[in-house]
């Protein structure tokens, strides 16, 4: 069963450690890959960010943080990021992740949720995406610098809330 709920504090040290072990890989976020603690609670748990957990048998096994896309008449508009522990890949963390944010962004008075940068060999989060309603809404060639295939392209999703 998972649970997924608000982070509080205290969750810090499990978030970064899902962090530091998804971004070192330099795969899916643009990120550095050498980002800091510090770099993660700025990018991921400041405010004005929501931040959230994904618990399974008390453990936190992933995170997801919500946001405005644009500040001032851009910000009905939500942008969201998603992380899900190497070791609990497959086990549905990220599709009921991404469902909650759905309701989330909707029960925080966005209209749509909008994903800038999805790098274009992340097959399975792309594949999630679309199964949860995103459209593949513009393509950026060769925008990410992945770590070992170089310059792949980004897709901008989009759905509505």
């Amino acid at each position: 069963m998972i649970k997924i709920r608000k982070a509080k504090g205290s969750d810090f040290e499990d978030i970064w450690g899902i962090f530091h072990q998804v971004v070192k890989r330099g795969d899916t976020f643009a990120f550095d890959p050498k980002a800091s603690k510090d770099d993660c609670r700025i990018l991921w748990v400041s405010p004005p960010v929501h931040t959230f957990v994904a618990e399974s048998q008390n453990k936190i096994l992933g995170t997801y943080m919500l946001r405005k896309n644009q500040p001032g008449l851009g910000e009905h508009v939500a942008n969201a990021a998603y992380m899900v522990h190497p070791v609990a890949r497959g086990q549905g963390i990220g599709k009921a992740m991404g469902s909650h944010s759905i309701r989330q962004a909707r029960k925080l008075g966005f209209t749509a949720i909008q994903f800038n940068f999805v790098v274009s060999t992340n097959i399975v989060a792309i594949q999630l995406w679309l199964k949860l309603g995103f459209k593949i809404v513009g393509t950026v060639p060769k925008a990410f610098n992945h770590r070992k295939l170089g310059l792949v392209d980004v897709y901008i999703m989009h759905r509505f809330v």
